[in-house]
């Protein structure tokens, strides 16, 4: 019986997690909350989520420019947001406010 209420459980929280991240996602993509908001808040959420989620779900940002971007600052494009030291945070999100400016800014 315990396993049955904990395999309810783990679903439970997984599927709470996926509609969180959908929903950081759609945020970020309808440009109420920056990547660099959701890197530095760092909430549990999306913890576990790959930083390529993230940037990719930028206006503008596919895969190529992720990888370019990611590629500058020695990271893996499949390291997650709670594994990123303090320092690797405030790294990437003083890039992403200098990437986010347009020309003649």
């Amino acid at each position: 019986m315990g396993s049955i209420h904990q395999r309810r459980c783990a679903l439970t929280r997984a599927n709470h997690v996926r509609s969180a991240r959908a929903g950081v996602k759609r945020h970020i993509a309808s440009g109420e909350l920056t990547a660099a908001e959701v890197i530095l808040a760092h909430r549990w959420e999306v913890d576990t989520m790959p930083i390529a989620e993230v940037l990719i779900s930028q206006r503008r940002w596919g895969g190529r420019r992720c990888q370019d971007f990611l590629l500058g600052l020695t990271m893996a494009d499949n390291k997650t947001i709670g594994s990123m030291t303090d320092r690797q945070r405030t790294a990437m999100v003083a890039l992403l406010t200098v990437a986010g400016r347009s020309p003649g800014d």
